[in-house]
């Protein structure tokens, strides 16, 4: 029967070091030709946090599933930050455009609950809201609003 190993790697730069060896060792892979697969497969998510999942085969081969980085992630690489703000409300970290929100929740959409790329535009916004970024110029609840009133009109899927 497989044996599935979820870890988070940095995109493009796993190692054979925790979390990634300890991990993957005990099951007989060869720990050098899944990092290489791994790194392969997430290279376009370069240094960005990336979910991977390593199927192990009773016969020592292996499949791998990249997941997708998550919101905050790809937030902080769209503003060029290190991390979140301290104090949310008070300090912000950076600016998105409105087409930079409607690409995260694009690349996103497939792994959220939403059911339409407006929740997905919503729920990336709450994202913006918990990390201190503001949105257009604006705080994000303001645009959250403005699309549940309908003045803020969304492309289509």
């Amino acid at each position: 029967m497989p044996q599935v190993v979820e870890v988070l790697v940095p995109g493009g730069k796993a190692s054979p070091g925790p979390p990634l060896g300890p991990a993957i060792g005990p099951l007989g892979l060869n720990v050098k030709a899944v990092v290489d697969s791994i790194n392969e497969a997430t290279k376009d998510f370069d240094g960005l946090p990336v979910p991977v999942k390593i199927i192990a085969k009773e016969d020592r081969t292996f499949d791998i599933e990249v997941g997708i980085p998550p919101v905050s992630a790809l937030i902080k690489k769209e503003i060029g930050a290190e991390k979140g703000s301290k104090a949310t409300n008070r300090e912000f970290i950076g600016d998105l455009s409105l087409e930079q929100v409607i690409k995260i929740a694009k690349i996103k959409k497939k792994q959220m609950l939403a059911y339409s790329l407006k929740s997905a535009v919503l729920e990336v916004l709450g994202t913006a809201v918990s990390m201190g970024v503001t949105v257009e110029g604006k705080h994000p609840k303001e645009l959250q609003q403005e699309i549940k009133e309908g003045r803020i009109d969304l492309p289509e899927e």
